[in-house]
């Protein structure tokens, strides 16, 4: 590898830079495996020892040693294939959430939670996910590897969530969101469709998005009377209530 390339590739860490280049970044045997088997087009693959027979002929792949690997590698240790894939364009219907559930996301700012929740989103069956402007990158490098290759089924739109909601709540469809005060949710009343919005690490939903909340709800501590932690990580509670949900309408 010549060291522009090497340089571009380690650029893509950026979000500025895969914004211009409109490319990002998979590793490891599973994701690109994952990818290659998608919609997505994978533009470039640099691979480490002996190619795949399933990319050859498909895929411009490019063989590298161990230590080009190390340097364009995000991972600590790196895996022995990586590839630039182009970033999708989806269009985000105002539709979505009407007839099955979509998960919105307010200001997540950890990439590793991030990519936990795409994870859990693609095991429930959950295809959208609307995601604030101040959500951190699906498209990092540490949020796609945290998906193990979920980032190839949901679509994730960063849009003005604000607006997004408050024009959902007007057409009729559930604005659900997770407070440390609300309905008891394995209690309350869930419906099919709706959507559900999960709040920051540090300051849960904010005080504009919760406006446009219809519905509250409350994932209770058990037992409710005891000391316990004062509240969930974000990925943790989206399972809890992705379960719930989808268990009511089995």
């Amino acid at each position: 590898m010549i060291k522009s390339e090497i340089a571009f590739v380690r650029s893509l860490s950026s979000k500025k830079e895969r914004a211009a280049s409109g490319l990002f970044v998979a590793e490891g045997e599973k994701l690109v495996g994952e990818m290659l088997a998608s919609e997505f087009r994978v533009r470039k693959i640099f691979r480490c020892g002996e190619e795949d027979r399933s990319e050859a002929g498909s895929v411009d792949t490019e063989r590298v040693s161990p230590k080009e690997m190390e340097r364009i590698s995000a991972l600590k240790t790196p895996t022995p294939v990586l590839a630039l894939i182009e970033l999708p364009r989806y269009r985000l219907s105002a539709g979505t959430g009407t007839d099955d559930l979509a998960l919105a996301l307010d200001g997540v700012q950890d990439p590793g939670n991030l990519g936990t929740i795409v994870r859990l989103a693609d095991w429930f069956g959950i295809r959208d996910i609307v995601c604030s402007e101040n959500t951190a990158d699906c498209f990092g490098p540490k949020a796609v590897q945290a998906t193990m290759g979920a980032i190839a089924r949901v679509r994730v739109h960063y849009t003005a969530l604000e607006s997004f909601l408050a024009r959902a709540a007007e057409r009729g469809t559930p604005v659900y969101g997770t407070f440390l005060e609300g309905e008891d949710i394995y209690r309350a009343g869930l419906s099919a469709g709706g959507i559900v919005v999960m709040g920051s690490e540090g300051n849960g939903i904010s005080s504009g998005t919760a406006r446009c909340v219809t519905r509250r709800l409350f994932i209770p501590p058990y037992p409710g009377a005891a000391p316990t932690s004062e509240s969930l990580n974000v990925a943790m509670a989206t399972a809890v209530v992705a379960a719930e949900f989808r268990r009511r309408i089995r």
